[in-house]
């Protein structure tokens, strides 16, 4: 833990985005932790504390979990102004609407702007996101320092989130903003067979339709085949590999033995 801002922000990793979360007055000390534990997961590390009520505090580290570098790498500021020293956006995070119209954003929106901000220095100036206290939020004097208003869309009957849930949900947003300007985008999990093919799918397709004429479910004036077309849309969407086309024909095979109707598998028809 660090005291003020005398030394720079701890170096983003390469190809984050250069945020600071400000926590203004957090009362608890397990909200802390928490939102530590929150930006990690998003991979970000700059934290500032303003003024808050019981730091450092064992609550904090339990709930931080795995991000305790962050909690001790945070800086402790007597101001407001202390923690956005440096910084070339201010943000703050608020489901209230001021009677004076101010510059707004969706979470994602403000997210999608700050990874679209030209980086103009090789040690680039950050962006302060303020989150306020639990009960109240931040004041008017502290959303009067902010360039724009962040707000997550949440349920206008209940429109109230958990310090630490408001800041995983900007996190996440930032993150996704930041892997889609850099073309970085977690690859899908690579599927461990191979999709099934045209013609293993039209030998399916014509043994399903065998077996549910045999055990009377389809009958030859079947609305000019329309259930067999609802049947190959439902299966399309769903991409069936080699393995699944395989086992839906065993399951027809016995389905046609138990109903005794003796329907060879189609195998090769």
């Amino acid at each position: 833990m660090t005291k003020g801002r005398s030394k720079p922000p701890p170096a983003a990793a390469a190809g984050a985005l250069p945020v600071r979360i400000v926590l203004v007055a957090p009362s608890h000390p397990g909200n802390i932790g928490a939102a530590a534990r929150a930006m990690k997961t998003m991979g970000l590390s700059d934290l500032a504390l303003v003024r808050p009520e019981r730091f450092p505090d064992p609550q904090a580290e339990w709930r931080a979990a795995a991000a305790v570098d962050v909690l001790r790498r945070a800086t402790v500021c007597d101001s407001l102004a202390a923690a956005v020293a440096g910084c070339s956006l201010v943000a703050g995070a608020s489901a209230r609407r001021r009677h004076v119209p101010w510059p707004w954003a969706t979470a994602a929106d403000f997210a999608r702007q700050v990874a679209d901000r030209p980086i103009r220095a090789a040690v680039p100036q950050p962006v302060a996101v303020l989150f306020g206290r639990e009960a109240s939020g931040l004041t008017n004097a502290e959303l009067e320092a902010c360039q724009l208003h962040v707000e997550i869309p949440a349920h206008p009957a209940y429109p109230s989130l958990n310090l630490a849930m408001a800041v995983q949900v900007v996190c996440y947003e930032l993150r996704q903003a930041m892997l889609r300007r850099t073309g970085g985008e977690p690859a899908a999990a690579p599927w461990d067979r191979p999709l099934a093919g045209a013609e293993a799918l039209a030998g399916f397709y014509r043994h399903l339709e065998d077996v549910l004429r045999d055990i009377g479910f389809l009958h030859a004036a079947d609305s000019a085949g329309a259930t067999m077309t609802r049947l190959r849309r439902l299966f399309g969407r769903i991409a069936l590999d080699e393995t699944e086309v395989a086992m839906l024909r065993g399951v027809l095979r016995h389905a046609a033995r138990a109903a005794g109707s003796g329907s060879p598998p189609a195998a090769t028809r």
